[in-house]
């Protein structure tokens, strides 16, 4: 099984120092969110395809997700591997294009290429998380796709929204539209995300 594990926002290196932004959230921490859409909308359903669900946040997630996707794609650890040896190849690249900057003194190569080595493991972890959430969203979209699902209502966060929105992106290159909508009920906000399936 593919180690997953909190990481932290995404850091930024130069020859300056590392730091990290806070804008770019590790995507781990959206794994138990996208295992309770997962869930809700692997299920029966009614004839007019709307699914709601309340959800209940599981923070042992990522195992229950691994442990579907490879029911649904036994070679998923090959993928994921195969993904992860490209960034490798990024990693050694990013390294070798600051040791050829003619803008750069050798002290500041020698310093950026410290850097980049010290948050090698984070940058890969980082990796590894986001690769893992691109997999489960995509299992999301290929059941609203199966399924024909018309609608899902969450609960309203912040990271369901978030989820829904990778999810609109990935079903917009599957040229399907999709609209993402709050509304209250029984004064609980809700989040809505509606497609355009027939």
């Amino acid at each position: 099984m593919i180690h997953l594990e909190y990481i932290g926002s995404r850091a930024v290196i130069s020859q300056h120092g590392i730091s990290f932004k806070e804008g770019k959230k590790d995507k781990f921490i959206y794994l138990p969110y996208v295992y309770e859409i997962l869930n809700s909308i692997n299920s029966s359903y009614e004839l007019n395809k709307k699914h709601s669900y309340q959800i209940k946040i599981d923070n042992l997630a990522y195992e229950k997700l691994y442990l579907y996707l490879i029911s649904i794609n036994p070679n998923i650890n090959t993928e994921i591997e195969d993904r992860l040896n490209n960034y490798l190849n990024h990693l050694d690249e990013e390294e070798q294009e600051v040791s050829n900057r003619v803008s750069l003194s050798d002290f500041e190569k020698n310093v950026y290429i410290s850097n980049l080595k010290l948050m090698r493991n984070y940058k890969i972890q980082r990796a590894k998380n986001k690769i893992f959430y691109f997999y489960c969203t995509k299992a999301i979209v290929e059941i609203i796709k199966t399924n024909k699902i018309k609608k899902i209502e969450l609960p309203f966060s912040e990271k369901f929204w978030h989820v829904l929105k990778t999810i609109q992106g990935k079903l917009a290159l599957e040229k399907i539209t999709s609209n993402i909508s709050t509304q209250e009920k029984d004064d609980i906000l809700l989040i809505n995300l509606t497609t355009n399936i027939y």
